[in-house]
């Protein structure tokens, strides 16, 4: 397989784990949330706002990326 079959693979797998700990993050901003630190948590949210907002984007790449030519 040449390396430039592995960059779309590659860079759906890091997406992948960036959703993960993306789920992961906001479990335990729940959890802060719950437990008084509602700043903290909004704080958080905001921050976790730019992968939401990135998040098509990248779908659609890779989706550009990975369809045989």
């Amino acid at each position: 397989m040449p390396n430039s079959d592995l960059l779309p693979s590659l860079l759906s797998k890091i997406n992948e784990n960036q959703l993960a700990l993306e789920a992961a993050i906001m479990e335990l901003t729940n959890w802060a949330d719950q437990h008084g630190a509602a700043d903290v948590a909004q704080n958080v949210r905001s921050a976790l706002g730019a992968i939401d907002l990135n998040e098509e984007f990248i779908k659609m790449t890779l989706a550009v990326l990975m369809t045989p030519e």
